[in-house]
């Protein structure tokens, strides 16, 4: 089969041709992978930047976490899908028996291996993963959104921390979760949405998924002009997608007294200048977020999908045969697209 593989610690990837996987385990399940998106992880990766200089410890490997595939064939222990079904899956391998995965955690283990950075991903034309991690969807659901919804699990976790009925909610970061993030914060009842973001195409992707404002903090002051819109209050939900210091300090400042925090950016450095003495006077709850609930948001991404409650079409912007992975991961990487997808097979 072809695989889009890391070979060696340096930029780029290398398309190549390995045995396909076999089934080595009862509980293991083979699938034709369909289509895979490309994730922030991903581009790091590619670029062979510091975090994955000291994050990707064996090459080669093959890439990529998030996906949506048929089952061509099953372990003999396997109970929750079959040959032909349409699944997804979580790109975090638990255990299963740690303290952790037995008190709901899943998404925390112990002993918790990543897709396409511990172990070989999904950038191939098969891949043989644990029943465990998969989800059976229904086929009603477009395979280029059925693709993204792993990051759609990221988005859902972070935003549905809190309440938002009637909430005034500000989004630092509008990439492709931010975005999402807007999606899910106007179906569950914001009251007013606000966006920050610096990337003029990306505050264009925000104003037409319906932020009700978007600031750039590049040309604005963000604490002022919600001071202005909030008269003096603050918003009632911040949710952090951008992994930017000041984006995390400056949406702490705009939170009104005993507002949510709900932190999902990933930062440059282990250690950050955090504003808390701010949070801690304003009596805020601060809720940091990792991965997806397994599997309570995939079953809420499954069910909205599935009835056409969120609307993806304007977050996948581009979809690329995976023969042209160059191509895509260069678009990726220059900020001006936002989900890509990689098609494997139809």
């Amino acid at each position: 089969m072809k695989a889009i593989v890391k070979k060696e610690p340096q930029k780029g990837f290398s398309l190549v041709e390995i045995k396909e996987p076999i089934i080595n385990s009862p509980h293991d399940v083979k699938i034709k992978v369909l289509k895979a998106s490309i994730c922030g992880t991903d581009v790091h990766i590619y670029k062979w930047d510091d975090w994955a200089k000291n994050r990707i410890k064996k090459l080669p490997q093959i890439d990529g976490h998030e996906f949506v595939g048929r089952v061509i064939e099953t372990g003999s222990e396997v109970k929750n899908v079959k040959p032909n079904d349409l699944v997804v899956g979580d790109s975090h391998i638990p255990c299963g028996y740690c303290y952790h995965c037995r008190n709901g955690n899943m998404h925390v283990c112990q002993n918790l291996q990543i897709l396409g950075v511990d172990r070989d991903g999904v950038f191939s034309e098969y891949t043989v993963l644990p029943d465990k991690v998969l989800l059976k969807i229904d086929d009603s659901i477009p395979l280029q959104y059925a693709s993204v919804m792993e990051p759609l699990g990221n988005a859902l976790f972070t935003t549905t921390v809190a309440d938002l009925r009637g909430k005034i909610v500000l989004i630092t970061g509008a990439g492709p979760i931010g975005a999402m993030a807007i999606e899910i914060a106007k179906i569950s009842g914001a009251s007013f949405i606000v966006v920050s973001e610096v990337s003029e195409y990306r505050i264009k992707m925000a104003q037409k998924l319906g932020a009700n404002l978007v600031i750039n903090p590049s040309k604005n002051s963000l604490v002022e002009e919600i001071d202005k819109l909030t008269d003096g209050l603050g918003v009632d939900v911040f949710l952090e997608m951008s992994g930017n210091e000041n984006a995390l300090n400056e949406g702490i400042k705009s939170l009104k007294n005993t507002g949510v925090a709900s932190i999902l950016g990933v930062f440059p450095t282990e250690k950050i200048n955090f504003d808390m003495n701010t949070a801690v006077f304003k009596n805020l709850t601060i809720q940091t977020i990792t991965g997806r609930k397994m599997f309570e948001t995939w079953y809420l991404a499954a069910s909205w999908l599935k009835y056409k409650k969120l609307d993806l079409s304007k977050i996948v912007t581009h979809n690329f045969d995976f023969m042209d992975y160059e191509e895509a991961f260069e678009l990726m990487s220059s900020g001006m697209s936002g989900k890509i997808v990689l098609n494997f097979s139809q």
